[in-house]
């Protein structure tokens, strides 16, 4: 099959957009995590460290989502190995 080079370009845009909105989801979720661990230490002010540990892991690990619809984002924009 042979594709015009706009179309691999403008298909490879499209996906990369559509790649970023999974970089919503950890947004939303880092900042419910992160006002429920205020409103815990509020409530329990002896626990901070307990609590921020937790919280950190947690959010690190709901980034990755996000990072690698980054990464799949960047690959689509600036990898097109059909584009030649």
């Amino acid at each position: 099959m042979n594709f015009d080079v706009n179309f691999i370009k403008g298909c490879s845009a499209i996906g990369a957009g559509l790649a970023l909105i999974a970089g919503i989801g950890p947004g939303v979720g880092q900042g419910i995590a992160a006002g429920h661990a205020a409103a815990a230490v509020g409530r329990n002010p002896g626990a901070r460290s307990d609590i921020t540990a937790t919280m950190l892991l947690g959010q690190a690990v709901a980034e990755t989502t996000g990072l690698y619809g980054l990464l799949v984002a960047m690959l689509l924009m600036f990898v097109q190995p059909l584009a030649r």
